[in-house]
């Protein structure tokens, strides 16, 4: 490639180009291992051939210029940046469920009702802390509702303590409606039905 040849391509396009296939091939490859974590087991396998084609294509330029040193800083550069935006993309998709285990030494009967309230299915006990009585409350909700569930949890008991675990798969449970979300739930959706 003659655009290649000179000090333009040398230090300055190849390089570029070597950075944005590994932040692309990072990016792909984080995303696709989100979704094989998910389950989501047709969209993987052609995430995987992207982030393996451009993976190729920027390995192939740094072994045809070994002994250029900033194609190893662009290719290394490349893949700290792809790793980033990966895990940002992932944060915005918000893919999946989570568990959201409160444990709170205040009565949770005013968080159970608005959590209820706004469409979230609850589960919750009694239970003995090592400091007294505690109401353990459960919700399983979808990863993008998770601000709003942890500012509600916030406004009913700042010092709450609770967990948040992934969940691969959720078989039945209710969760509200999307466009309902931030209003009157009182339609919440069954999944599984």
């Amino acid at each position: 490639m003659e655009w290649m040849d000179g000090f333009w391509g040398t230090w300055v396009l190849l390089p570029l180009f070597i950075f944005l296939a590994r932040v692309s091939d990072v990016t792909i490859g984080t995303i696709r291992i989100v979704f094989v974590s998910k389950g989501l087991k047709i969209i993987a396998p052609f995430l995987g051939f992207f982030e393996v084609f451009i993976w190729l294509l920027a390995m192939s330029r740094i072994f045809q210029n070994l002994d250029n040193w900033l194609y190893y800083v662009a290719y290394s550069a490349g893949f700290a940046v792809g790793n980033y935006v990966g895990l940002i993309i992932e944060e915005k998709l918000a893919l999946g469920y989570l568990n959201i285990r409160i444990i709170t030494h205040l009565p949770g009967d005013a968080l159970i009702k608005r959590l209820s309230n706004e469409g979230f299915g609850i589960t919750s006990h009694s239970a003995d802390g090592v400091r007294g009585k505690v109401s353990i409350i459960y919700c399983v909700l979808k990863r993008s509702d998770y601000k709003y569930v942890s500012a509600i949890i916030r406004e009913y008991n700042p010092k709450a303590f609770y967990t948040i675990e992934d969940i691969r798969f959720a078989n039945s449970g209710v969760f509200p409606m999307k466009s309902l979300l931030r209003g009157n739930t009182n339609f919440p959706w069954r999944l599984g039905k």
